[in-house]
């Protein structure tokens, strides 16, 4: 089991600053980063798969941990700074990488709200695990890829949309996906600090509907030692990152999310 988004270093590096404090505690991180991913544990609140869920709420998205696997350069690995990561579809690879990432389609839709206004001209970046918990860039097996990260800028009515696949569930995590939001596209491909770095949940009735599709069987296996209510992210509270999520594993879904920041 791997600490994904655990502990105490991850929770104090929000605190005092994600790219300081990993600077401080980046070797050990990095010892247990790598690897394959395993169960977690939910019975929380979710929405069914092709109904509709919070999206977001009113109030501002909080702060979340980026984790171990950023690839930000913050603890080795940077895909921010390599040319190709401005995309719009991160399944695949990019540079000298050529992997390809199997699984659901996902579409992501995020809506960046600065107040009650869309934000245009802010960019995320957005990364996640695969289908089988892994990380590109850390994880055994796929050191060499890259997939499943990207850069995308948001237009006049704040949206920034990506092509992706739906994540595996591993041990520890509720299933999630990692963004960070910056001030405007120039920021975000120099790896700046950003506005603000946060996850997205999915329901649980789409988690159990896409784990039931070939591919997904360790997830499925890991989801009923999984909860929402007791994650060490999203347990004091994740109305506000909770997607909505409509579609079938069949036809891919779509996810939607406000981000108030």
């Amino acid at each position: 089991m791997h600490d994904h988004d655990r502990g105490l270093a991850f929770d104090l590096s929000r605190l005092v600053g994600r790219r300081g404090m990993l600077g401080l505690v980046g070797g050990a991180v990095l010892v247990g980063a790598v690897g394959c991913t395993q169960p977690e544990t939910q019975s929380g609140t979710g929405v069914s798969a092709g109904s509709t869920g919070s999206a977001g709420g009113q109030e501002e998205i909080p702060d979340e941990t980026a984790g171990p696997f950023p690839g930000d350069g913050s603890n080795g690995p940077d895909a921010l700074t390599q040319s190709g990561v401005v995309r719009q579809d991160i399944r695949s690879s990019f540079g000298s990488s050529a992997g390809v990432a199997e699984g659901i389609p996902l579409t992501v839709e995020f809506t960046v709200l600065d107040g009650g206004s869309a934000y245009a001209g802010a960019a995320i970046y957005l990364w996640h695990c695969d289908r089988e918990g892994r990380y590109s860039m850390y994880s055994d097996g796929v050191t060499e890829e890259n997939y499943l990260r990207g850069v995308q800028e948001a237009g006049p009515d704040g949206l920034v949309r990506f092509t992706t696949i739906f994540p595996g569930a591993y041990a520890g995590r509720w299933p999630h996906l990692h963004f960070q939001v910056y001030a405007n596209l120039q920021e975000a491909v120099s790896a700046s600090d950003g506005v603000k770095v946060t996850q997205l949940a999915f329901p649980e009735q789409a988690c159990a509907e896409a784990y039931a599709a070939p591919g997904y069987e360790q997830s499925a296996a890991n989801l009923p030692g999984l909860s929402l209510d007791d994650d060490s992210v999203f347990r004091d509270g994740y109305e506000a990152q909770l997607a909505t999520v409509t579609g079938d594993a069949g036809n891919g879904y779509t996810a939607k999310l406000d981000v108030r920041v």
